[in-house]
């Protein structure tokens, strides 16, 4: 570190004293994980990409480096740096079909891992040992045989869900859900369908199977749809977790899906029920598989279908997702009312892009679990 730079942090150190500090930087278990002087905010991470050649940008705000010790010992791929008086940047190379995965661990609010190229997990000294020394160090792959998926094509037998240009919605999320479960079974993943025909099941019926059979995860498959009025504007792929909400659209979606579900139960019964389950763990938790559903979705359908909307991941009471004590999720795999979208949702070759992107979705969910138990 040059002069220069440790002059312009002892000058942030007096005119920013509440700035959060990175104390420790390593490289561990494939990742470069960073630790904080205090609780980091991940909203205050900044990620971008440049090329020629590739990298992979992460800056933090409102951080500094600790000392000048913090930056050593992190391999080709990582560089760390005082970009600005309160910014630090990594720079990582060396990825070429893989993604990284940044994320702040569930249980430790002072760190942030970043998943690194696979060749990096090495540090320098064990990089260029012999090539059996590093098929020794090798893992396993994790076993997935324990890791129940329960899928939920929506509506059915008399509840046909949104209708659009002759279209139904029970129809086409039961053929999305019958492709995702042999996607997942692809994958190594026991699956159970809450329904594999056309078929009306109540809301019990549905989520129980979650619990009984110690699942992982429950994903809910629906379409979504709007007023004749809006259905040439109107389009994109949307992935929802259980939570109230006061955004108008959100609470429209959740009333017309849960509208078949709900007979029999009344308002205070639903309140009563609702409350108790809103507090619990599994929104945090289903809230991080939406968001890696919904991420893994939009880039594989983006490879062929660059005009897809992002809807983003959204909240809203459904009502579906409420009796499962599990991660549980509900897609909206798109606009069954609007023409092009609805064209699309039909063909094979684009169910196919969206139930990869939900698996591989799933996937990336639990492994960043594990690594999260792992710590």
């Amino acid at each position: 570190m040059s002069r220069l730079s440790l002059l312009m942090l002892l000058l942030s150190t007096l005119l920013f004293p509440s700035v959060t500090q990175i104390e420790k930087a390593l490289v561990k278990k494939g990742e470069l994980r960073l630790f904080f002087s205090k609780p980091f905010d991940k909203r205050h991470v900044t990620h971008f990409t440049l090329n020629n050649p590739h990298r992979e940008i992460y800056d933090f705000q409102n951080t500094r480096i600790a000392h000048s010790r913090v930056p050593l010992g992190l391999g080709p791929h990582v560089r760390l740096a005082q970009n600005t008086p309160n910014t630090v940047r990594v720079v990582i190379t060396g990825y070429k079909s893989t993604k990284p995965i940044a994320y702040q661990p569930f249980f430790s609010n002072n760190s942030y891992h970043i998943s690194l190229p696979k060749d990096s997990s090495l540090l320098p000294a064990e990089r260029y040992q012999k090539p059996e020394t590093v098929i020794q160090r090798a893992k396993p792959v994790r076993s997935k045989k324990h890791d129940l998926i329960v899928i939920d094509a929506g509506h059915g037998g008399h509840d046909t869900g949104a209708i659009g240009g002759g279209k139904r919605e029970k129809d086409l999320v039961l053929q999305i859900a019958k492709r995702l479960e042999k996607q997942l079974k692809k994958r190594g993943y026991p699956v159970h369908m809450t329904r594999k025909d056309d078929r009306f099941l109540k809301l019990p019926q549905r989520t129980k199977i979650a619990d009984t059979k110690n699942a992982v995860a429950f994903i809910s498959v629906h379409a979504n749809s709007v007023p004749k009025r809006k259905q040439n504007k109107v389009h994109g792929v949307e992935t929802f977790f259980l939570q109230n909400t006061r955004d108008a659209r959100s609470q429209r979606i959740a009333e017309r899906e849960n509208k078949s579900v709900l007979k029999g139960m009344t308002q205070l019964s639903r309140n009563v029920v609702l409350d108790s389950v809103l507090s619990g763990p599994k929104i945090v938790e289903s809230n991080k598989l939406a968001i890696a559903v919904q991420s893994r979705m939009m880039t594989n359908l983006h490879t062929r279908y660059k005009g897809v909307k992002d809807g983003g991941v959204r909240h809203a009471p459904f009502w579906v997702l409420v009796g499962a004590s599990r991660p549980s999720i509900l897609v909206e795999v798109g606009y069954i009312s609007h023409p092009t979208e609805r064209k699309r949702l039909f063909m094979p070759r684009y169910q196919e892009l969206i139930v990869k992107g939900i698996a591989e979705g799933v996937d990336m969910y639990l492994e960043n679990r594990k690594r999260e138990i792992d710590l």
